[in-house]
């Protein structure tokens, strides 16, 4: 068959053990953004349940399994519970500057950190410098990084600080939404629940620019790694006839 030249090309990834289901083999379709098409085409492929790494897009295709869910909020309608309002609390010292997604030693050193504490065996551990990098900039999209600091004594008149970093989220800017692409932060501090926090934050953000979603990435029923994705009520979930809202009795 010939591609129009403006078509995006899809690839099929060969089986490899699945990361979240013991005894299941994931395999993924993919494609390039590259261009000034990209933006766009993200946004289409988002609403169709498609990730972004990097300048792939991509979703899971495999043969036996249908358990990854992509799942977004809906952040007009969200309401934090209890226990979000008080990692907010908690919190409420930190601050987040957005800007474009440029990578430096100092995020690096805090991605290790993680990686080290959280996924010491998991597919990124062996990530350098250069790899970390290109995760950042590597991005043909509207890519902010939010880097989450407490804030200085003065953080009221500058609105910045110089106190060591806490987080960091990557994200995209879509036409309908924010994407939270990659996040990590101070393993040490598990009292804050910064996890948390960076999405309560995403979702205050996604709001304030007044788009309607906030994309979570894929929820996947039965896996520890992904329940948390469940807390943040109202969501929809892609199913086979679109997007439906999905009421969890955890919520």
């Amino acid at each position: 068959m010939t591609a129009h030249p403006q078509s995006p090309q899809f690839f099929l990834t060969a089986p490899s053990p699945c990361p979240y289901l013991d005894g299941q083999f994931e395999r993924k379709v993919f494609t390039h953004l590259a261009g000034a098409r990209a933006p766009a085409l993200l946004d289409l492929l988002t609403q169709g349940g498609f990730r972004r790494s990097q300048n792939i897009a991509y979703r899971p295709a495999c043969e036996r399994c249908r358990a990854c869910v992509s799942v977004r909020i809906l952040v007009d309608e969200f309401e934090p519970t209890r226990s979000m309002r008080r990692v907010l609390q908690t919190n409420a010292d930190l601050f987040g500057h957005m800007a474009a997604a440029e990578p430096t030693s100092e995020q690096f050193a805090l991605f290790r950190r993680y990686l080290e504490a959280r996924h010491a065996s998991g597919g990124m551990a062996e990530m350098s410098a250069m790899d970390y990098a290109m995760m950042i900039e590597d991005s043909q999209v509207d890519t902010r990084l939010i880097q989450y600091r407490r804030k200085g004594p003065d953080y009221r008149i500058t609105g910045r600080s110089d106190e060591g970093l806490m987080a960091v989220a990557l994200s995209d800017v879509m036409a309908d939404g924010m994407s939270m692409v990659y996040s990590f932060y101070r393993p040490d501090d598990v009292d804050r629940s910064l996890g948390t926090f960076m999405i309560l934050d995403h979702i205050r953000r996604t709001k304030e620019l007044g788009l309607p979603y906030l994309y979570l990435g894929y929820w996947v029923e039965g896996s520890r790694k992904m329940q948390y994705k469940i807390r943040y009520q109202p969501q929809e979930h892609l199913m086979a006839k679109g997007w439906e809202r999905y009421a969890s009795p955890e919520a």
